[in-house]
């Protein structure tokens, strides 16, 4: 994992970041991470980096669906879109968590606050309830924090990360 720049960052945003990067790094079996607000925009990823183009240039297998931080980003609004519809329809109230299981890996997506949702790809020998139990961890540090003045910061931080332009 390439690790975002968290220069000029708050320390809410950098927490963030640290959260989401130890994540990754201390749970087996998790391949890609991301943090996508309640419209749908990826506003933290633990391989932010990773865009088409890059993916199309290197012969490294992609991690994550079809590699991209932002395809993962899409699944994940999609699926949460789907499931909350759902809980609408059948009226069980709010979604906690959303796992699908598939032969070469897994997907889930928890609810975060007011409609953000974190979402990991994980490979398909992950134990499912230590991925599910440190997703927890994660939402209960970031729910509180995840103002929509922070979720601003991070998607102009991962824009300008995107396009390579100074801050």
């Amino acid at each position: 994992m390439t690790a975002p720049s968290t220069f000029g960052l708050s320390s809410e945003a950098r927490n963030l970041h640290w959260l989401l990067s130890n994540l990754v790094e201390e749970v087996p079996g998790i391949l890609s991470v991301a943090v996508v607000s309640s419209d749908g925009l990826l506003l933290l990823s633990s391989d932010p980096g990773r865009n088409t183009e890059a993916r199309e240039a290197s012969s490294e297998k992609p991690t994550g669906p079809r590699g991209s931080a932002a395809d993962l980003a899409t699944v994940v609004s999609g699926i949460g879109s789907l499931t909350i519809g759902t809980s609408k329809l059948m009226d069980f109230g709010p979604v906690k968590h959303t796992m699908v299981t598939m032969d070469e890996g897994s997907l889930f997506v928890m609810s975060i606050s007011d409609g953000s949702l974190l979402g990991v790809h994980g490979s398909a020998d992950c134990d499912m309830s230590v991925v599910a139990y440190h997703m927890a961890l994660f939402v209960g540090r970031a729910g509180h924090v995840l103002t929509p003045e922070l979720r601003s910061e991070l998607r102009k931080n991962l824009e300008t990360e995107s396009t390579g332009s100074p801050r």
